[in-house]
């Protein structure tokens, strides 16, 4: 282990998290970098740290406590050391596997796109992670926010945020829309625009098994029941509807025995409900309108019940099917109407990076906004807790913005940690303070009769609530 980064001592009294075989050897004291973030990150940041403390001495009574090691990304990274993302930082977050950032500006005029993508693509965080659930009195515009309660894992490093992509009006681009046209795409009655530019969207076998893995050994260790596959396989046939034959291919291959599919529970309930059923009946009622079907497909459907049952029937009959985890998939665009309409059917959704982008934003907008919301990057021996939101410069150094989301991502991370009461002595705290109607602007213009405070009363409020909620 280094001595120090960018120049920073590393914290004597704080020992690196250890990490082997999936498992992570998590201290009493663990050293945790964090970058403090640019524009509003300032002031959520002091305000989201005093929270974490708190939380912290109050559950374990100095029993445990982090050694927080400030590492830089972003505009302080470049007034110090000229580098947006300095080597330095990536080497302490590699180091020590745990850290939490506020939001990061995009660097203009080139170099580095994003801030965000370049740590999770640098150290293959390829789970972008969001829970969004409903706190109490947190004003909403649906009529009831208490039915969402989700955990969104969205694949991280493919999907079209590969950045592989030619501009238009340049040699390269105008040499690939040649190639495209007169060779890949010849003989055929598709062709692209000269005047297009161009983008390629890969979506890999293994990258999806692994985003799809983690979805579900989550809702196994959670006791969440569903999860559930968004994609736009109707139309992306060989990329998002890959996602989706990969997704039940992991699920069934690796999770056999705590897993169901949706289309297996209904011929695993139909022998359930008539123990004398035929396969062709059976068929026909998992296919309805078989009789206008061709043969081929009929026979493909019969053999694919008569599989199922030979298969699995032994093990997931009779009910048992009922007590395993259901994988099921839905359209992208169809999955927007269904968390307003009934979000209480979903538990776990795991998508390909733009479907998650959007939804777990949508999501999140009925339960609170982006200002509450919480989010981590996660891979293999490593994982980045972050708010979601952007910098919002113009609010920058005036102690008014929602800390909520940096404070709620650490909530995230002490959950990892296994610090499970620290979490909840802040979420305890958090909705009590929002039950008070003591908030920050954001809410308090929406909530009728509420008392608008700073970002550092707003801390302050969920510090003093921390004990009085956990006993009640």
């Amino acid at each position: 282990m280094a001595g120090s980064y960018n120049g920073v001592v590393v914290p004597a009294d704080g020992r690196k998290i250890g990490y082997s075989n999936g498992r992570y050897d998590v201290p009493d004291n663990p050293i945790i970098p964090f970058i403090e973030g640019d524009g509003t990150g300032r002031d959520i940041w002091k305000a989201s740290l005093r929270v974490f403390n708190a939380a912290v001495e109050k559950a374990y009574k100095g029993k445990r406590r982090v050694a927080w090691y400030e590492v830089f990304a972003g505009e302080k990274a470049k007034a110090k050391f000229d580098n947006w993302l300095p080597d330095d930082t990536v080497d302490a977050v590699r180091e020590f596997r745990v850290a939490i950032k506020g939001p990061l500006t995009t660097p203009v005029g080139g170099g580095i796109r994003s801030l965000n993508v370049a740590l999770r693509q640098i150290l293959d965080l390829y789970s972008c992670v969001r829970p969004v659930k409903y706190y109490k009195g947190v004003p909403s515009p649906v009529k009831h926010p208490e039915r969402m309660d989700v955990v969104i894992f969205r694949e991280n490093t493919e999907d079209v945020y590969a950045g592989i992509e030619w501009e238009q009006g340049t040699a390269d681009c105008a040499r690939l829309i040649e190639f495209l046209n007169n060779d890949m795409l010849k003989g055929s009655k598709k062709q692209i625009r000269l005047d297009s530019g161009v983008g390629i969207k890969p979506m890999s076998v293994s990258g999806t098994k692994r985003l799809v893995r983690m979805a579900i050994r989550h809702a196994l260790e959670s006791g969440r029941k569903t999860v559930t596959l968004v994609h736009k396989g109707n139309i992306q046939k060989f990329t998002e509807g890959a996602f989706r034959k990969w997704g039940y291919e992991l699920a069934t291959e690796e999770f056999r025995d705590k897993v169901v599919t949706e289309r297996e529970s209904w011929i695993l309930d139909n022998k359930d409900k008539n123990p004398v059923i035929s396969i062709a009946q059976n068929a026909e009622q998992i296919e309805p309108g078989m009789q206008f079907a061709p043969p081929s497909f009929r026979q493909s459907v019969e053999q694919e019940v008569k599989e199922v049952l030979d298969r699995i029937y032994a093990t997931h009959g009779h009910g048992e099917w009922k007590k395993k985890i259901m994988i099921n998939d839905r359209i992208a665009d169809s999955i927007f109407q269904q968390v307003v309409t009934r979000a209480d059917e979903y538990s776990v959704l795991a998508t390909p990076n733009l479907n998650g982008d959007y939804i777990s934003d949508a999501c999140a907008a009925q339960v609170g906004g982006l200002g509450i919301a919480p989010g981590a990057n996660i891979g293999d021996g490593y994982a980045i807790f972050e708010a979601t939101h952007g910098t919002a410069p113009k609010y920058a150094d005036k102690d008014v913005i929602n800390p909520g989301s940096v404070i709620l991502s650490g909530v995230m991370l002490f959950r990892f940690l296994g610090w499970n009461e620290a979490a909840d002595q802040i979420e305890h705290g958090m909705e009590s303070t929002i039950l008070q109607k003591k908030v920050t602007y954001d809410f308090e213009r929406l909530m009728e009769g509420a008392t608008k405070v700073r970002t550092s009363e707003f801390a302050t409020h969920i510090i003093e609530n921390m004990g009085a909620a956990v006993m009640a």
